[in-house]
């Protein structure tokens, strides 16, 4: 039976990736920009702020294998970028007392790459795999044996005299986190002990992260400045952080260093980012689904085309948090402006029609 497969972006995608826009609001990292400030990433369970429930059980699991004095089970993160991913694995690496390897998906182009990670563990260490989506379908298989049984088939020589050769692992722990879990195969979920959804953090949360860091990084900031930032960062850490950083730079141009809710309005307008974290992409796809496309349903790649944006641009990096937050409904006929979506552009939203899910009937401007 054929296997589903992800395994390398399409030529076309990885062409046209430099051609993607640098969104402030983007929660993925950048080029050259660590996944978290070395400063400002918590390194126990007590300094991680939210996630509740997924640190609460974290920090069960975690006590109970250094009570057996055994290896952590295995352990998948998956969510949107920027939730903390990678810092949880930092975290329970510190919390087990163990050592941290690093590496990603797309980094472990073959099985010996793999075999080098692996016979480079120590007994209970932790092996993060970042994008673990996007392992090929040979080193995905042959990290099977090394999850379940911690073995690692190795193939000496070539053609009718080679031999195989299975070499003990100590007992590691393998974190994995994954952007994209729907694209992971079924052997793979189902070797992992325990999946944590991550969620997008509420605007609480994430005033208490621009706290916590601005005191990390010496910046005075006023709790209603923390509030305003945390408030427009989409519920990612990561945009907050990177928002925080860019509002400190106008506050030492433009004000006295101190960050205000004043202050950190202006220079969040000056990002292009409004009240309810929304950037100029957001605005730029509301308006085509809205007024070229009468509030839909229309279909993902005549937006993209319309926008002159590539699909997955779209599809990853700014449809998740416009449907999470209401603003857009995914059906099966297309995408569909949802009344907040007018409502937050100033327009009135078109009464529904008795003829299908479309907006349809065009909007008039709020007076």
């Amino acid at each position: 039976m054929a296997r589903k497969r992800h395994d390398e972006p399409r030529a076309a995608e990885v062409a046209n990736a430099s051609a993607e826009p640098v969104r402030e609001v983007d929660g993925r990292a950048r080029e050259g920009e660590p996944e978290v400030d070395p400063a400002l990433r918590p390194k126990t369970f007590d300094e991680y702020v939210g996630q509740r429930q997924v640190i609460d059980n974290l920090r069960v699991f975690v006590a109970a294998a250094k009570k057996r004095g055994e290896a952590l089970d295995h352990i998948l993160f998956s969510g949107p970028p920027g939730l903390g991913k990678t810092t949880l694995a930092h975290v329970i690496a510190e919390e087990m007392g163990t050592k941290l390897h690093s590496t990603s998906g797309p980094a472990i182009d073959h099985k010996g790459v793999l075999a080098g990670l692996l016979t480079s563990l120590g007994e209970g260490d932790v092996l993060f795999i970042d994008e673990v989506h996007r392992l090929s379908a040979v080193v995905e298989e042959n990290l099977y044996p090394a999850m379940e049984d911690y073995k690692l088939d190795v193939f000496i020589g070539d053609g009718p005299h080679a031999r195989a050769l299975t070499m003990p692992l100590p007992r590691f722990t393998l974190l994995a986190a994954t952007t994209r879990s729907g694209l992971l195969t079924s052997p793979l979920l189902n070797r992992f002990g325990y999946v944590a959804s991550l969620r997008y953090y509420d605007e609480a949360d994430l005033t208490s992260i621009v706290t916590r860091s601005s005191r990390l990084l010496g910046v005075t900031i006023a709790p209603e400045g923390a509030s305003e930032i945390g408030r427009r960062a989409r519920g990612t850490p990561r945009i907050a952080n990177r928002l925080l950083k860019n509002v400190r730079d106008f506050a030492d141009v433009h004000g006295d260093g101190r960050i205000t809710r004043e202050l950190a309005d202006f220079a969040l307008r000056r990002l292009e980012v409004d009240a309810a974290g929304l950037d100029a992409l957001d605005h730029a796809f509301l308006r085509a689904l809205i007024d070229r496309f009468d509030g839909g349903p229309v279909g993902i790649e005549s937006l993209a085309a319309s926008l002159g944006q590539e699909r997955d641009t779209l599809e990853n990096t700014v449809e998740p948090y416009l449907v999470q937050e209401g603003y857009v409904s995914r059906t099966p006929r297309g995408r569909i402006a949802a009344p907040r979506a007018y409502l937050h552009l100033g327009l009135q939203a078109p009464k529904p029609s008795s003829g299908g899910e479309g907006a349809g009937g065009g909007q008039q401007r709020l007076l």
